[in-house]
């Protein structure tokens, strides 16, 4: 199983962990984006396309026989922090109906761009399934 590292004089990390211990099967995704499984864009919405990222992180899991509650860390790409900041309420909704109330170890970076034009967000995700 998975083990949330926080060490305890630390104010507590709301949804995410500080680091994640874990043992069994490692399963990594690439950086995915919010375009669904044809690579279309259904919307420019921020909170539509990490919807849609995160649908197609569990997606990927299923493939490997995991599922979110195996999630030890995901990596977010943005294109635009305050576009992200504006939207966490929306992302959170979305977070927890996907993902459910898992926290695994969280980075988020802005970037100048992406790939896919469209995209406003990709993520790369770390799984481990425990042996």
């Amino acid at each position: 199983m998975h083990e949330q590292l926080h060490p305890a004089n630390w104010k507590r990390a709301v949804g995410y962990a500080n680091g994640i211990s874990a043992r069994g099967r490692m399963i990594f995704t690439g950086g995915l984006v919010g375009w669904d499984a044809d690579q279309q864009f259904q919307s420019d919405d921020f909170a539509a396309q990490t919807r849609q990222v995160l649908e197609n992180i569990v997606a990927v899991l299923a493939e490997g026989g995991a599922g979110p509650e195996h999630l030890v860390r995901l990596t977010w790409y943005v294109t635009d922090k305050r576009e992200y900041l504006d939207a966490l309420r929306e992302i959170g909704t979305a977070y927890r109906e996907v993902i459910g109330r898992h926290f695994p170890a969280m980075a988020l970076v802005q970037v100048v761009a992406l790939v896919e034009d469209r995209a406003k967000v990709e993520i790369e995700a770390t799984a481990v399934v425990p042996d």
